[in-house]
């Protein structure tokens, strides 16, 4: 899943990807399991509410290298293949 992520468009960052999600332009979220839960928690639900798959990661480390950045991500997400062509 996180070989995804290293490939394709994506948004990286809890207030972005809370921004793409409310637009319906995330078609998977991707949460790190060491991130603070106040953090990820209301991204987790607002993934749900708009029928968004969540795959959880294990490290903020693990998340970021996986988004091609030098720090942690406690979220990010793979936009939908449509917002793709548009770009």
């Amino acid at each position: 899943m996180l070989r995804e992520l290293m490939n394709c468009p994506r948004v990286v960052g809890v207030k972005q990807l809370r921004k793409a999600i409310g637009r319906d332009e995330i078609r998977r979220v991707f949460l790190a399991d060491d991130a603070d839960p106040a953090v990820t928690e209301p991204i987790e639900a607002l993934a749900e509410a708009h029928g968004v798959p969540v795959t959880r990661v294990d490290a903020m480390k693990e998340l970021g290298q996986a988004c091609g950045i030098a720090v942690g991500a406690a979220a990010a997400g793979l936009l939908n293949e449509e917002i793709k062509t548009k770009n």
